[in-house]
């Protein structure tokens, strides 16, 4: 049994300045190096906001419903800014002004006047009346041109970017394997689009003391049964034999626990519907590892017609299984 390490240290000897990027320090310091959705434990500092800021890579990456809100957020502001524009050029701003009317109310109309121009939609009820209001107009017919430009560019980039959906189980398992143990997880692609040539590679990282109160992280590369299909219309099961050969053979969970081990997984493969490749990643701690288990099958019984089916919501139910 390995015991738990010590928190970690640089070595006195060691100028981390030396370093040459995802390396020793990262390594060493970061307690999980990538998470569950692909996510890397890293984060840049130093950079001014104009440097940092990436409008694009941002409302691209974002899930639908944020950037939903965030289009719905910017519409309604921007039309209120403009709205108070029209409403401090005066009580003879917009043609639907009455000079006896609440500022509440003229903002209420300049606020439907600017939807309507923005928009480009011009119904005629209401129009500028003065030289202010025909300035602030102008403006606001090109943020319009330029603001639903950037919006259906953005759209449409989100629209046609490749992103593999592949659907990861919860858990890994040691599991008995052809006389011995393996370790496996399982995939599936939750899109209706095929994925060919999908390539899997797995990396085991761990800890190893120096002798010096430090312990630099090693990345060792795992072996797997099968390690790409060509096809990939239902699951698969990544296998990676705890034989001779393996940096896991002879290791016990309290073992793997002690190095601070972890499984960093990645896939590459061509989706066939945008005729462009793919990538998706995770890893899986110790905590997320289940020794003496084995996955059940997801395939469900062959219909009449012969169409071989899986059951997605199996895909992370195991069973107990003697090691």
């Amino acid at each position: 049994m390995t015991a738990t390490p010590e928190p970690l240290r640089p070595a006195p000897h060691e100028d981390p300045n030396a370093d040459l990027g995802f390396g020793s320090v990262v390594a060493r310091q970061s307690r999980r190096l990538l998470n569950r959705d692909g996510t890397f434990n890293v984060r840049r500092e130093g950079l001014s906001f104009v440097q940092s800021l990436s409008a694009y890579h941002y409302f691209l990456t974002i899930s639908w419903s944020r950037f939903l809100f965030w289009i719905g957020s910017f519409y309604v502001v921007i039309n209120s800014l403009f709205a108070c524009a029209y409403v401090a050029c005066g009580a003879d701003a917009l043609t639907g002004f009455r000079p006896d009317e609440p500022v509440q109310l003229r903002f209420v109309d300049a606020f439907f006047f600017s939807v309507h121009t923005l928009a480009t939609i011009g119904y005629g009820s209401i129009a500028p009346h003065n030289l202010p209001a025909n300035v602030i107009v102008t403006v606001e017919a090109l943020v319009g041109l330029i603001g639903f430009s950037f919006v259906a560019g953005i759209v449409f980039a989100r629209f046609a970017r490749p992103v593999a959906r592949i659907i990861f189980s919860s858990r890994a398992v040691i599991a008995p394997y052809r006389g011995g143990r393996a370790f496996m997880f399982r995939v599936i692609n939750q899109r209706a689009s095929e994925i060919v040539d999908l390539q899997a590679k797995v990396l085991f990282a761990r800890r190893r003391p120096d002798g010096k109160g430090t312990a630099n992280r090693e990345f060792l590369p795992l072996k797997l049964e099968r390690d790409s299909v060509v096809l990939f219309p239902l699951s698969w099961t990544i296998v990676h034999p705890i034989d001779r050969d393996s940096p896991l053979f002879g290791m016990a969970q309290d073992d793997l626990e002690g190095c601070d081990g972890e499984f960093l997984v990645l896939f590459n493969g061509f989706d066939e519907t945008f005729n462009q490749t793919v990538h998706t990643r995770s890893s899986y701690k110790m905590n997320e590892i289940l020794w003496g288990a084995r996955f059940r099958t997801m395939f469900n019984p062959i219909e009449d017609d012969g169409i071989v089916s899986v059951d997605v919501g199996k895909l992370d139910e195991v069973e107990p299984a003697t090691l």
